[in-house]
């Protein structure tokens, strides 16, 4: 495993639509195992999408320190989501900075694991939460396009 570089939010790759994964080779393989470090030892986050590394393929880990542990999607697809909740996300993309977002508070969401093997899962609260934020970096699109009345909140801002 290996430690990758973060893409910060002003690099045109995070504006990119992502590919799926065609086939899941070592190379894929070496990606989840490198994100999962990347995310938890080198930044402490919850969830890592491939285009925060530089990588324009359908692919994220999350772990929200539930009892789920590190989650790998392949090729996701969130095909039922229910309810709404609210909840301040930041990202590592965008250090310093959060919002407050909108979201489904369940989903069901379906992938392919790092075998091959599709998978559905149901999640809410922060799960479902860090799904979303996740699947929404396969498109384009990052937290700050979906802040609630387009307020951003910094760090120093949040200490006060």
């Amino acid at each position: 495993m290996a430690l990758r570089n973060i893409v910060m939010e002003t690099d045109p790759l995070l504006r990119k639509t992502s590919r799926p994964v065609e086939e899941i080779t070592p190379r894929i393989i070496k990606l989840l195992d490198d994100m999962a470090e990347t995310m938890y030892y080198d930044n402490r986050g919850v969830g890592l999408a491939a285009p925060q590394v530089g990588v324009l393929r359908r692919v994220f880990v999350v772990d929200v320190g539930d009892d789920h542990g590190l989650l790998e999607f392949i090729n996701p697809e969130i095909i039922e989501t229910e309810g709404e909740q609210e909840y301040q996300e930041g990202c590592l993309s965008i250090p310093g900075k959060t919002a407050k977002v909108k979201r489904p508070a369940k989903i069901k969401v379906k992938a392919q694991d790092r075998n091959g093997e599709e998978f559905e899962l149901e999640a809410e609260g922060l799960l479902a939460v860090c799904i979303c934020h996740e699947n929404d970096h396969l498109n384009g699109i990052l937290f700050t396009d979906k802040a609630i009345d387009g307020k951003i909140y910094y760090a120093e801002q949040d200490e006060e």
